[in-house]
């Protein structure tokens, strides 16, 4: 059963489809460089127990900095990752932020924004890779990283409006499965 970490303002799951607007100044993130701690943002959540896959595709309409969406996995409010696309100064990023205390930041900029794309986190023990697709392309890696050892974890779809009224996102075939 899915549940929310600070519901939206609209939202719509429609089984393989789940459709967001997000509340403006939502976000996650923590300490680093800009002093405060945010953790405000949408997630839609299950528990996942062990080693797990999650991916899902997804469809935003992107305007203002920061505008977020794509995958979470979380611990805590202190230990948890996020990754997809992030919208910054005019440009769609690929992203990812791992969370341990502080949270740090990697962008992958996209100079040909596509309309939509796949992200894919395969967790294995304390390790967590977050793979990327563009259209029908194949995966690729976008990082690995340390994230906790913990036998338990909230995963699931993730979207933030950090600066901007909010924006529409869609989510479309999730899949969560135990490896």
């Amino acid at each position: 059963m899915f549940e929310w970490h600070h519901e939206p303002p609209h939202w719509h799951d429609g089984g393989n489809r789940l459709s967001v607007t997000t509340a403006s100044s939502s976000d996650f993130w923590r300490v680093t460089h800009y002093g405060f701690i945010r953790d405000n943002g949408h997630f839609f959540h299950r528990t996942m127990r062990g080693n797990f896959v999650a991916e899902v595709r997804v469809i935003g309409c992107y305007a203002a900095l920061y505008d977020q969406a794509g995958l979470m996995l979380r611990v805590d409010e202190r230990t948890w990752l996020k990754c997809g696309l992030e919208y910054v100064e005019g440009v769609q990023n690929l992203s990812a932020v791992v969370t341990r205390d502080f949270s740090d930041w990697s962008v992958l900029p996209l100079s040909d924004p596509p309309a939509a794309f796949r992200i894919k986190v395969a967790r294995r023990g304390a390790t967590v890779e977050v793979q990327y697709a563009l259209g029908d392309s194949d995966y690729q890696m976008l990082r690995l990283a340390y994230l906790s050892d913990v036998p338990e974890m909230q995963v699931g779809p993730m979207c933030a409006s950090p600066e901007g009224p909010g924006f529409e996102v869609v989510f479309e075939d999730l899949s969560l499965r135990s490896l």
